[in-house]
């Protein structure tokens, strides 16, 4: 019996597609450019680990200024980048607790841009716990965050559904015992609570 859904918040609740802004903002050449030519997403783990937002950003823009307005963009518009909400997502996200369901977050996010983005989308205070890497000081897909998320919340492994986009951060939580769903989609993700019982079809639309 599931006692507590954990949602990953990027492409879960919030679209996380950054090649596709950068695209769109400057063109395909020079977006392809510089995420060739910069570790973006080496960044961004770096972030979700604890270092500082807008520092490391403005660190790395003065390291590769070739790339310094790219690097920008990532801090001075990080809202735009992730105005993309998944409204179904957070339909799932309510209609459980409207069930009785306790609903976490876990999700790999810097702690400044998750403020940033609780501000932009008040749906993400709705969560019972957030385990927020950046606040953590650890990040998926490293044994360590799920050991705390397991210890904080008192929950037998087997009785957390967690739900990911990503392979390598559900293959931990499997070793550990958790319940996972890969979301590669909205209406994919509505089905597995349905299937968990957790959730109506009609809850679950």
């Amino acid at each position: 019996m599931i006692e507590a859904v954990v949602f990953d918040i990027g492409n879960v609740l919030i679209e996380w597609q950054p090649e596709r802004y950068y695209a769109k903002r400057l063109g395909k050449a020079r977006q392809e450019a510089f995420f060739a030519g910069y570790d973006l997403h080496g960044l961004m783990n770096e972030i979700d680990a604890g270092a500082p937002f807008g520092a490391s950003i403005a660190d790395a823009a003065a390291a590769y200024p070739m790339f310094g307005e790219e690097l920008l963009m990532l801090r001075d518009e990080w809202l735009p980048m992730t105005d993309h909400v998944m409204h179904r997502s957070v339909r799932l996200l309510r209609a459980l607790k409207t069930a009785g369901v306790p609903v976490f977050a876990l999700s790999n996010f810097g702690s400044e841009n998750f403020r940033w983005s609780v501000e932009a989308h008040p749906f993400l205070q709705d969560f019972d716990r957030a385990y927020i890497s950046g606040d953590m000081k650890m990040r998926k897909p490293f044994d360590e965050i799920y050991a705390a998320v397991e210890a904080d919340c008192g929950i037998a492994p087997e009785r957390l559904l967690f739900g990911d986009d990503r392979d390598d951060n559900l293959a931990t939580a499997r070793a550990r015992g958790w319940q996972t769903h890969r979301v590669d989609s909205e209406d994919s993700w509505a089905q597995a609570l349905v299937s968990h019982g957790l959730l109506s079809e009609e809850a679950a639309r």
